[in-house]
């Protein structure tokens, strides 16, 4: 395993502390030969769970996966602060720390990414490649890479607890619930026509039985349905949420609950679901924010 040293603020975050040790005195040869020395430990070690450390091509693989691994567990433990970056690859365990501390962080956002098995285990292969470095990269965009794969994983989150929340287990695949503003919609939507409860696939069946009244086409009472919804969920999640929202998201709904009144009108004269489904494709299904998706049979 090659160590580059370069100019500041290019390659991986480790090659950028290890140049700033030098340059500012931190780092003499043996500290700097010890810090390689446990990297290329490391390198074997994931070779061996993960390569054939016996191929000099996975070898080097792993290499670029614990350059890459360590750059983002060290920024992280430090708050790419480069003197405590130093001072921990330093210590006796600093390098396995921040693989640690790195490889935990991409497990974590790589949750709702695995889609079957991975050859690196709990972290999703794109991932891996996206974070790895080669020790000679003019620029390294692992941790902005990370960064995004860290605001999905929130999104999904965010998903999955309004579908525990506002959703009937074992109703709906969270697959289907890509998008965090038109789960939030569906669920205000059918609380809104049902009293409160959770959601279930068959308000386009019972539209046509429920009265609407007249009070819920109004943007304040529709504001105020998504503030009492979102405060039945945990502070930190609603709070997560809200800035997650479109500023037309009640507007959006607003005009979703518009749409109701129409389909309704129409189910109360028997109409096929296919003239149904006509209405919704010309009214622009896509855009109804908070209308189900699931097609009536």
């Amino acid at each position: 395993m090659q160590l580059v040293l370069r100019d500041e603020n290019q390659g991986p975050y480790l090659s950028q502390v290890l140049t700033y040790g030098r340059t500012e005195a931190l780092l003499n040869d043996e500290q700097l030969a010890q810090i390689k020395a446990k990297a290329i430990l490391m390198s074997l070690k994931l070779a061996d769970k993960f390569y054939n450390k016996y191929k000099m091509h996975l070898l080097e693989q792993a290499a670029q996966d614990v350059i890459g691994v360590v750059s983002l567990g060290l920024m992280a433990l430090s708050g790419q602060d480069q003197q405590k970056s130093i001072a921990l690859l330093l210590t006796p365990d600093g390098v396995v720390k921040s693989f640690q501390k790195g490889w935990g962080m991409l497990t974590k956002v790589s949750k709702y990414r695995l889609h079957g098995k991975s050859i690196y285990g709990d972290v999703e292969k794109i991932l891996l490649d996206q974070v790895s470095s080669p020790p000679d990269a003019d620029e390294w965009q692992g941790w902005l890479c990370y960064q995004d794969a860290l605001t999905e994983h929130n999104r999904q989150q965010s998903i999955y607890a309004l579908l525990a929340q506002f959703y009937v287990a074992g109703s709906f695949d969270p697959m289907d619930h890509i998008n965090l503003e038109s789960t939030l919609a569906e669920a205000v939507l059918y609380r809104i026509f049902f009293e409160g409860k959770k959601v279930r696939q068959d308000l386009k069946h019972r539209v046509a039985q429920l009265e609407l009244n007249q009070e819920w086409f109004n943007l304040d009472f529709i504001e105020q349905q998504t503030r009492i919804a979102l405060d039945e969920l945990p502070k930190d999640l609603a709070a997560a949420i809200r800035v997650d929202l479109g500023k037309n998201f009640n507007a959006a709904l607003l005009r979703t609950l518009t749409f109701a009144r129409s389909y309704r009108e129409l189910a109360l004269k028997n109409a096929s679901p296919e003239r149904l489904e006509r209405l919704e494709y010309k009214e622009g299904l896509i855009g109804l924010l908070g209308w189900p998706l699931y097609i009536v049979v």
